[in-house]
């Protein structure tokens, strides 16, 4: 038995901006519910609030069963962690506190070589026992050969940041499925996930026992897997939410019938406010010339004092209304031209040409080298002239080749960065970073800066710190950027991952009207079906073209 009661939960922000406003919802046992909503409106927060990171204001969180937990920050790990640090991370907190013990203890030991540090290593290894340990290693075993292809014992000690984002994903996701936990929280699982691993999710949440309570954005995924949806829906005093008792594919129709409802309810209520207050002001006219009506206009203040007390009804949520607007330029006809392009250890050498104008979707499974190839691209190819230089000081990492990819003339590649991380925009807020400017793009006064802001539905985020944005702001400013720089050449690593879903369908518009060429790695289906052609990164290693966009690409066959 494992489910979720969220009983009117109310969270403020440091500054006092009310984020969550009476939040109420039921997670049932054994059900996949999703939760969505427009980006900033709380969605990780009340995930956090759920799992007792987070203190909310007001209300009350009521759960049953051992619950695990995917946090958000899985797929973007770049620190010094190992793959078994991963698989503790979602593990059941005694586990995970024996297994921190065993670390330290052995640390310990490297350090100190007495008696009291052999014991101390000594107990540190029977309480792993007693917690289980051992069976779950073998448990870890059949997760690391799932998700990347090698046992347990060779795996556990590699690199976390060594593995992509899609396969620390996977690996998280396969441990919590088959782990004891009957309550699963998932904030964003799909991200960084290819479409097999998509494919393979979905199988999981519809096949699983387990209670699901999870974010995504990604439309075939609510489509495939949700059975009920929990939508934060913004309003002027914060989020709160609605709950659609069906799947994706009765949700649009449902909340334009929803909304529709409430428009006309509201419309009466003013109506029916109007006449009350036309009825006490004739009473109260009337009573001024004659007593015997004084009870009657006390009576119609009574009346319109209980209709005020029992209020208008439920507000239409705040709609969004992001404009994005990629503006590009003319370059030379061939934008990119590659000729043997191997990328080391990765792939095959291949060759390809791709003219001005083309939008070009590349595909292939997690671990391919889409995302070295984009990175390669972003820094000019090979030798690249001033000209080709990226338009924003993001930090790109050296991508080792073979053969050659070039440019063409009157490139500027912006490239969009799949984990958001910007160095260079950290500790800023985001009117001091465009207000400042840089040496690609020049700074804008405090009117027009917080103009684009508004167009991309940041205006109320125009104070805060670029790190202290959610996943889809930070998608949104990174695209915002973009299109003050000039770039005439989008390269673009996943950005649909963290965008919701109207955020979105105006990246798609923009990328519409966009002058250039774009190329994009994706795994979003819904995505992909505007593109005009797939470079496909195949399992065996090659690189070829597609005119109709390719999934079942499976991992690539080289030694692990």
């Amino acid at each position: 038995m494992a489910h979720i009661d969220v009983s009117n939960i109310d969270y403020f922000l440091s500054d006092g901006t009310q984020l969550l406003n009476g939040v109420t919802f039921k997670v049932p046992d054994g059900t996949k519910t999703a939760l969505i909503g427009p980006n900033g409106t709380g969605k990780t927060t009340l995930f956090r609030i759920i799992s007792g990171d987070l203190v909310p204001d007001e209300g009350v969180i009521g759960r049953s069963g051992n619950m695990g937990i995917m946090r958000q920050f899985v797929g973007q790990v770049r620190d010094d962690s190992t793959v078994r640090d991963l698989l503790v991370s979602a593990a059941p907190p005694a586990l995970a506190a024996a297994a921190r013990a065993v670390d330290e203890a052995e640390l310990a030991m490297l350090e100190h070589d007495d008696e009291p540090t052999q014991m101390a290593y000594a107990q540190a290894i029977v309480d792993w026992g007693d917690a289980g340990g051992y069976d779950v290693e073998t448990v870890w075993d059949e997760v690391c050969m799932a998700a990347l292809g090698l046992p347990f014992d060779r795996a556990q000690h590699r690199p976390a940041s060594s593995l992509s984002g899609g396969e620390q994903k996977r690996l998280v996701l396969e441990a919590l499925f088959a782990g004891p936990d009957e309550l699963l929280l998932l904030d964003e699982p799909d991200n960084y996930l290819d479409v097999p691993g998509k494919r393979w999710l979905e199988a999981k949440l519809n096949e699983s026992k387990k209670t699901v309570f999870f974010i995504s954005h990604d439309r075939e995924l609510l489509n495939n897997a949700a059975g009920r949806i929990v939508t934060l829906e913004p309003g002027i005093n914060g989020a709160g939410a609605w709950i659609h008792g069906g799947g994706f594919g009765s949700y649009v129709d449902a909340r334009a019938d929803r909304n529709a409802r409430f428009e006309e309810l509201r419309k009466r209520w003013d109506e029916e406010h109007v006449k009350l207050k036309e009825l006490v002001n004739m009473y109260k006219n009337k009573a001024a010339f004659r007593s015997d009506m004084a009870n009657r206009y006390h009576a119609a203040q009574t009346r319109l004092a209980k209709f005020l007390e029992a209020g208008p009804p439920e507000a239409l949520p705040i709609e969004q209304n992001v404009q994005m607007r990629l503006k590009g330029g003319r370059t030379a006809k061939r934008a990119i031209v590659a000729e043997r392009l191997e990328l080391t250890g990765l792939m095959k050498p291949f060759s390809t040409e791709v003219w001005f104008g083309d939008r070009v979707g590349v595909l292939g499974s997690n671990g391919s080298g889409k995302s070295h190839f984009l990175r390669l691209l972003a820094t000019g190819g090979t030798d690249p002239e001033r000209e080709h230089l990226p338009v924003s000081d993001v930090e790109i990492a050296e991508v080792p080749h073979e053969g050659t990819v070039k440019l063409g003339a009157r490139i500027r590649p912006g490239f969009f960065a799949q984990t958001h991380v910007r160095p260079d925009l950290l500790g800023k807020t985001l009117l001091e970073i465009l207000h400042r400017g840089d040496e690609h793009r020049s700074g804008l006064g405090r009117e027009a800066a917080a103009g684009a802001l508004d167009g991309y539905g940041l205006a109320a985020q125009s104070e805060q710190k670029y790190e202290s944005l959610s996943g889809g702001q930070q998608a949104r400013f990174q695209i915002l950027l973009l299109q003050l720089s000039g770039a005439t050449l989008l390269l673009l690593d996943e950005p649909t991952d963290n965008l919701d879903l109207h955020s979105a369908e105006a990246l798609e518009r923009a990328i519409d009207h966009f002058e250039g060429t774009v190329l994009a790695v994706t795994h979003d289906r819904w995505f992909a079906r505007t593109f005009d052609r797939f470079l496909v990164f195949g399992s065996d290693g090659r690189v070829y073209e597609s005119a109709e966009p390719v999934w079942d690409e499976k991992r690539v066959e080289r030694a692990r």
